[in-house]
């Protein structure tokens, strides 16, 4: 399903156009050619290259629970009859007011 969700935010997702971010990024690059020797310019690029793989992993990861939560939600949703109960079994007469209501009653002391 992962692989589902990942080509659905391949298909939605649209980077936000950073024309100054990529000339700054260009700019870096450029004094670090002239300043670092090689081995410490691949250093620093493969930092950077991590860096962007591991963004890139995040903002995938957060979409996919972003679309699960909204799958979950409409699920339940869609399980709410016209008078606003839910209708699983164990569930029915109880919302998250009453939920939240028995949660936090202190006992008797008494």
């Amino acid at each position: 399903m992962d692989k589902t969700l990942t080509a659905l935010y391949d298909s939605f997702y649209t980077p936000p156009q950073v024309a100054d971010t990529h000339a700054e990024i260009e700019a870096l690059h450029k004094q670090l050619i002239l300043k670092l020797d090689k081995s410490e310019r691949r250093l620093v690029l493969r930092l950077i290259d991590a860096k962007d793989c591991l963004a890139e992993e995040k903002s995938i990861d957060s979409f996919i629970c972003g679309f699960r939560l909204a799958w979950r939600l409409a699920n339940e949703l869609n399980n709410y009859p016209e008078h606003g109960r839910p209708t699983r079994s164990g569930q029915a007469g109880q919302d998250a007011r009453v939920a939240l209501q028995e949660q936090w009653e202190l006992p008797d002391e008494g």
